[in-house]
């Protein structure tokens, strides 16, 4: 990637983070998937970025994303919904490659319905709920083996492992035991028989050196990439 642009420069600031972080913890930095979080972005950044290299790509609404999605013809993009799934936009959340935040067997069992629908396998991740804070979403910790079995039993999700948001310190390494209880609940999944469930989207621009120290697989990284979001909209 070379810094001819700001976001071009910016996702080199990104891959330099994130190669160091990686390093400390004795990781591969490949091993390291970059999520850019493109949501409330226009499709005009989407695409430079993907001319940088990016193919990963994360939106937190579907409605947003189905407007966008005429326009990202990007070939070999993968595009994950990292937002709360509502029941009635399950249907049109099937045109994701990736759901991060399936917390529920009545939503997996709708994610089935419509994926068989259109004869489509889908990749999903278990959110779960880091903190008692009312605004975060996802499953308790001791309610994940249970899903993990009922998402088992669907032949048209593929679970891949855990996904989680931590509560907001000022401080990244407040984070740090929320992103290690994810990786050990990943950790048992995985020894209870789940071996594909590898990987852990935790980390976000914040705090995502600390999370590839404690074992993320992909970070969402969406400021420190694209610039300061707007939010007038909303």
């Amino acid at each position: 990637m070379s810094d001819g642009t700001p976001i071009q420069a910016n996702l080199q600031k990104v891959m330099n983070l994130i190669a160091s972080s990686a390093a400390q913890s004795g990781r591969d930095p490949s091993s390291i998937r970059l999520i850019a979080v493109s949501k409330t972005f226009p499709v005009g950044m989407i695409r430079e970025a993907y001319d940088a290299g990016v193919r990963d790509f994360g939106e937190n609404r579907v409605q947003e994303f189905m407007e966008k999605l005429p326009d990202l013809k990007l070939p070999g993009a993968r595009f994950h919904m990292i937002g709360r799934l509502q029941s009635n936009k399950v249907r049109q959340a099937i045109a994701f490659d990736w759901i991060h935040t399936v917390d529920s067997e009545r939503l997996a069992a709708r994610l089935q319905q419509a994926a068989g629908e259109v004869n489509k396998s889908i990749s999903v991740l278990i959110e779960v709920k880091l903190s008692q804070e009312e605004s975060k979403t996802g499953v308790e910790a001791s309610k994940v083996p249970d899903l993990a079995r009922s998402i088992a039993k669907l032949d048209r999700l593929e679970l891949h492992g855990l996904m989680g948001i931590p509560p907001y310190t000022s401080d990244p390494e407040g984070a740090r035991h929320f992103f290690r209880r994810l990786r050990e609940l990943r950790d048992s999944i995985q020894n209870s028989g789940f071996d594909e469930a590898r990987e852990l989207s935790m980390g976000m621009s914040h705090d995502f050196q600390v999370a590839i120290e404690e074992g993320a697989t992909m970070v969402r990284i969406g400021s420190a990439i694209f610039g300061k979001r707007s939010y007038t909209e909303e």
